[in-house]
């Protein structure tokens, strides 16, 4: 069995964004023809609460994109995004959600941020995610959304960990690329034992 994973395809990861990928919004199409082709549609969410750990205003002095150390190691400092309940939060308003069964938010807990759909930054805490899928005889994931070089990668490493067999649908992925963050986080999927398919692979 199969499943569809969509990474955090929210308002403040696309254009116009407190966290913009460049073309984000570009995943959205692709996104939604591969849906109906999935009887299982999950989808993460970015969801930190005001002041949270990551954000670069909890700290004086601190810019964007500078880092810090947390208790569970290197902490790259973000803009404020994704708080809960606010616009900025919410999936992106052209992608089609009526068919999702489990949306997992991550990042709500203060004082530690969240990537992977699986776990948060300590390694430690689960989603939950892991069970639902082993409950439901899923063994297989595809993977799109946003970004390649954050969330996704630590969705798709944590998932090939877990022993789903993953693709990433090339097509339907975007990264905020810093440094060359992108390429090296494909680089790092590929060499975990992910595949990448074009979207015109899967019937």
């Amino acid at each position: 069995m199969q499943a569809l994973l969509i990474v955090d395809v929210q308002n403040d990861f696309c254009p116009g964004g407190a966290l913009e990928v460049p073309d984000g919004d570009h995943v959205v199409p692709v996104i939604n023809q591969q849906i109906e082709k999935f009887d299982t549609i999950i989808q993460t969410q970015d969801w930190h609460p005001k002041g949270h750990w990551s954000f670069a205003s909890a700290y004086q002095g601190k810019k964007p994109f500078e880092t810090t150390s947390l208790e569970y190691g290197e902490q790259v400092l973000w803009p404020d995004h994704c708080v809960q309940g606010e616009k900025g939060s919410e999936f992106h308003p052209d992608l089609n959600t009526t068919p999702t069964q489990l949306v997992i938010r991550k990042g709500f807990r203060e004082h530690i941020d969240s990537y992977s759909a699986f776990y948060e930054n300590d390694f430690k805490t689960k989603t939950g995610l892991t069970g639902y899928l082993r409950d439901r005889d899923i063994d297989t994931l595809y993977v799109v959304g946003l970004a390649t070089d954050f969330c996704v990668k630590w969705s798709v490493i944590d998932g090939l960990k877990e022993g789903f067999k993953v693709y990433v649908i090339e097509e339907g992925i975007k990264g905020i690329d810093i440094d060359g963050s992108v390429q090296k986080a494909v680089d790092e999927m590929k060499q975990q034992g992910a595949r990448f398919i074009h979207a015109g692979e899967l019937e």
